[in-house]
């Protein structure tokens, strides 16, 4: 999207109008270029604007003076291709980054030369300068300006987890800013207390459900609560802390309130490292974005949205001097597109949020947040004008699953105007979050108030369309204030001690539609709602109810059939639809097919030992085995038959141990540290020599007595000796093209 972009105390504004940026972390030297456009196109349609990566020098620059950007490393390409695809682009130029890289980024050499790493020593900054120069070649002509206003490149941050150097923060800008890196909007982290130079860096903010980084014996960490609340507090002091060697940092005295509430790293997944192997939800992200919402965020940051592969050596680990060892190549993180492009269920929780705010985010953004306005509930109102949003989260992990809420009800002035949602109080259910609009409008439809959450809008040649989701647990009412004229369609009236409340006559559905005059409201049930998805094609808008992934390429929709679904439905109608309609929608029906296909796994070799419990790095926690261990290690051979004409095929292997790596000959191409969830590798990588040989793993069992963390819910699955593939397929995505026009 073009125009300049800018910051003030309430939103940052494009074009100077109000926006809501969204943006997903996706670090292209640890991803395949020939797969760039497939992803970057996999996170515009699931709502993204934005995509924001790190340059991880030691990647680029091993060897000093040789650098490199080619490849996988070719940065100006990734800018170019993001453009392409309709993402905007956060540059995370470092220097260092820390991004479980090794030595935070910086490159062995750098780290080994007597300078003062990170501060204003000038022999440093003579070296960062360099950088900084080469980064700014590769953007010539790429960073969004007054002479390019509709380039990529719209953000910078400089640094990251910087606490106590403001005047180092402010010199690294100024140097970018001298070779032509300019940017309406430059950030530094601002968690941890961090001081920063608040007149030349806006601080972004973290947000994650848990953490790598937390001791072994921690059930569930101390700050993991804190992002389930609604709350005026931005900063969490444990992000990054076990890289301060024990230090306990302070919250600044008065967070900085001169610019709004951004975040860059809301947990869309979390790590593991070999002492602590946590699972995060996919209801546990959603839940964390409907909290900060709440809490009045106007930039929704995702870290990281789309997971990657290590650089072998390049990795986190005892061996550098961190706390935490991290698996050798695995960086899956549990992202909402895995590594090997597999779409999880939290980019399709994700998506039904990112569409709210790409359609109606320029409203909320300026909408300022009243915290706790239910007193029987975690909630809060954004609102302005009249209108609003309430924003409800009774979730919390499993570990400390909420109790159901009971009594809830809205009952609230918004400028005048008494706003009372449910008609009755209602029980939420534990695990229950939503977004219910406040006197929105739609279309003809000047206010509305219901027990349903807002996705997206758009318009047909029939009149506007406006696609709600309903709340699981609670029956769908609205409160729609009318014109003496318009007649609703579809629903039925009903008294309630608060007034009357329309109640759809069909149960949600892709058919449940109420109509006032010309707009049609549509209330999809919640497993509907994940379907939903929306696109431009040749100009104009589209939404589509599809199970699968879904993306544009070449103008085109291009569906991924990664399920068993033969259907589609589409609004305004696409190529191939059929006159049988269902509600709006035309609906298009495909051949069966065949998502998944079973593989061949031969043990070669039992285990005939584990690895020894061994401790180390900065904190003395647990190590990860080293490679002769893998001596003892079981040896499991699978033949993988990848279909010619298959572009996208994904090995899924169920597997117990403690610690796996997969080859292909002599070469590793994965590992995993075992947490309970299946290991997905991304075969199609390596199809050619595949067909010549069998993908070989090896399996050490955990020892019985390093007492790694892992979920409370797999537990019962960590057997000391056992080294074993449960199940193995072969899973194929069968991409399939849809005209724009319909037959």
């Amino acid at each position: 999207m073009s125009g300049l972009v800018t910051i003030d105390s309430v939103s940052l504004r494009r074009g100077g109008a109000p926006w809501f940026p969204v943006s997903g972390e996706y670090h292209f030297s640890r991803g395949r270029p020939e797969s760039w456009e497939r992803e970057l196109s996999r996170m515009k349609a699931g709502g993204l604007g934005l995509v924001a990566s790190y340059l991880i020098w030691n990647i680029h620059e091993p060897v000093r003076g040789r650098r490199r950007w080619d490849g996988e490393c070719d940065f100006r390409r990734f800018v170019q291709v993001a453009g392409d695809v309709g993402l905007d682009v956060v540059a995370r130029i470092g220097p260092w980054a820390h991004a479980e890289a090794r030595f935070g980024g910086f490159p062995d050499w750098l780290q080994e030369l007597p300078v003062g790493l990170r501060t204003n020593d000038p022999a440093y900054l003579e070296i960062v300068d360099d950088w900084y120069a080469d980064v700014a070649r590769q953007l010539d002509g790429l960073v969004r300006d007054a002479d390019h206003p509709d380039a990529p490149v719209v953000s910078f941050q400089v640094e990251n987890e910087l606490y106590d150097q403001p005047d180092h923060l402010a010199t690294l800008r100024a140097m970018a800013e001298k070779h032509g890196l300019s940017s309406g909007v430059w950030t530094a982290t601002g968690w941890g207390g961090a001081q920063l130079p608040l007149d030349v860096l806006v601080p972004v903010y973290a947000g994650y459900p848990e953490g790598f980084w937390e001791p072994a014996e921690v059930e569930w960490p101390e700050f993991g609560e804190m992002h389930f609340r609604f709350s005026e507090v931005r900063d969490d002091l444990s992000v990054g802390a076990d890289l301060r060697a024990g230090e306990v940092l302070a919250p600044a005295v008065t967070e900085d309130r001169r610019h709004p509430f951004l975040t860059c790293e809301l947990g869309a997944g979390m790590n593991v490292s070999y002492h602590r192997r946590p699972h995060v939800d996919p209801a546990d992200v959603a839940a964390i974005s409907v909290a900060k919402l709440g809490s009045g965020s106007v930039w929704q940051g995702w870290y990281i949205y789309c997971g990657g592969s290590q650089v072998l050596g390049l990795h986190e680990s005892h061996e550098s001097g961190y706390p935490n060892d991290m698996p050798l190549l695995d960086y899956d993180y549990f992202s909402p597109i895995g590594p090997a492009g597999t779409l999880r269920p939290h980019y399709h929780l994700l998506r039904r949020q990112h569409l709210l705010l790409a359609r109606w985010g320029h409203e909320l953004a300026p909408m300022p947040a009243t915290i706790g306005p239910i007193t029987t509930a975690r909630s809060a109102v954004r609102s302005n004008g009249g209108r609003g949003y309430l924003f409800v989260n009774n979730h919390q992990p499993a570990v400390r699953a909420l109790p159901a809420a009971d009594g809830v009800q809205l009952d609230q002035d918004l400028d005048g105007h008494r706003v009372v949602v449910p008609s009755a109080p209602v029980r939420v259910g534990s695990g229950t979050y939503f977004i219910w609009p406040l006197r929105c409008a739609y279309g003809e439809v000047g206010a509305l108030t219901g027990t349903i959450q807002p996705m997206t809008e758009i318009d047909t040649p029939d009149g506007p369309v406006a696609i709600f989701a309903e709340t699981p647990g609670i029956d769908v009412e609205l409160d729609l204030e009318l014109a003496d004229d318009q007649r609703v369609v579809g629903a039925s009236a009903h008294e309630t001690p608060a007034g009357t409340r329309w109640m759809p006559d069909l149960p949600p559905g892709p058919d449940c539609v109420v109509t006032v005059g010309s707009t049609r409201l549509v209330i999809l049930d919640d497993a509907c709602a994940n379907r939903l998805w929306q696109v431009r094609v040749d100009g104009r808008e589209h939404v589509l109810l599809w199970e699968g992934g879904l993306f544009v390429a070449d103008d085109q929709v291009v569906l991924e059939r990664w399920t068993d679904a033969t259907e589609v439905l589409s609004l305004p109608a696409l190529g191939g639809a059929t006159p049988d309609a269902i509600g709006p929608f035309a609906r298009q029906v495909f051949a069966d097919h065949e998502p998944s296909r079973a593989v061949t796994v031969r043990t070669v070799a039992e285990a005939t030992g584990a690895a020894p419990t061994r401790r180390g790095g900065s904190q003395q926690r647990l190590s990860a085995p080293i490679d002769d261990d893998f001596t003892m290690a079981a040896v499991i051979e699978i033949d993988v038959p990848i279909p010619d004409d298959e572009p996208n095929a994904v090995l899924q292997v169920q597997w117990d141990g403690d610690v796996a790596r997969a080859y292909v000959g002599d070469r590793l191409v994965s590992d995993q540290f075992w947490a309970g969830r299946p290991w997905e590798l991304d075969v199609d990588t390596w199809r050619h020599d595949l067909a010549e040989q069998p993908l070989r793993l090896e399996i050490l069992p955990w020892n019985g007595v390093s007492d790694y963390f892992v979920d409370p819910r797999v537990r019962h699955r960590r057997v000391p000796g056992v080294a074993v593939v449960r199940s193995a397929s072969l899973v194929l995505a069968s991409p399939v093209r849809i005209d724009r026009e319909p037959a």
